[in-house]
């Protein structure tokens, strides 16, 4: 009997924002999937959802390439979707941690794919994203009336992100550690850095509030880093 593909996302950060459904698939499954890059150690997902990890549950970690690195040269996930077949035809329940949400700028969209084509039971759960947390926590509404909210990763192409920012009334900047100083160079062209805050790992024990997104834009930001702007400064 082949077990079930649980894909989990864990929220941004704080163990507390997991939802009920992926508490329970993680106490259900026999393998957890942590993913991983190549350059640092442990897994940021499994130690948000380590308080409901059972006893016996057996941790896997994975290393999964960055997403340009898949289209190129598909073998590392190829690999992984291998192990993954094999814990599951063995009736094992495998479930896969992801921060934020399983289907939203996800390690897990990849491996998803590669399973589905399988024919294997899949579930995946969704989990809140950093952004989302970020709003409610700061008392800082999203969007609002007529709003037009557009979520933009910052590794896109320039000319895009300056095309959709302009015809945006509030805007989320994701993956923003690798161009922050031309955000921030965007955001006060469009008259927006004063309207605009960006938090650093958020939920976690050293998050870091960033209000000054102009003061700030010649030093590096942490990987985990999302700037929510805004054309007015009514919350």
């Amino acid at each position: 009997m082949t077990g079930t593909f649980f894909g989990i996302g864990v929220g941004p950060g704080d163990p507390e924002l997991l939802t009920m459904k992926a508490v329970n698939a993680i106490r259900q499954v026999d393998i957890l999937i942590a993913p991983k890059t190549e350059k640092k150690d442990g897994s940021v997902a499994l130690n948000i959802a380590r308080p409901y990890l059972k006893e016996e549950v057996r941790v896997v970690y994975q290393v999964f390439p960055m997403v340009k690195a898949f289209e190129k040269d598909p073998a590392a996930w190829e690999a992984n979707k291998r192990e993954i077949l094999a814990f599951l035809k063995e009736g094992k329940n495998v479930g896969f941690l992801t921060l934020g949400d399983a289907m939203f700028f996800s390690t897990y969209i990849y491996i998803f794919r590669l399973l589905e084509k399988e024919g294997v039971p899949i579930e995946t759960i969704p989990g809140i994203p950093a952004f989302i947390a970020i709003g409610s926590h700061l008392g800082w509404p999203i969007v609002e009336g007529n709003d037009i909210l557009s979520i933009i990763p910052a590794t896109a192409d320039k000319e895009k992100i300056c095309r959709i920012t302009a015809a945006s009334d509030n805007v989320v900047f994701m993956k923003v550690y690798k161009n922050f100083p031309e955000i921030a160079e965007l955001l006060q062209k469009e008259g927006m850095a004063k309207n605009s805050v960006m938090v650093s790992r958020c939920g976690l024990p050293d998050e870091e509030r960033i209000d000054d997104i102009e003061a700030r834009k010649r030093r590096p930001v942490n990987y985990l880093s999302t700037i929510l702007a805004r054309r007015t400064g009514e919350k």
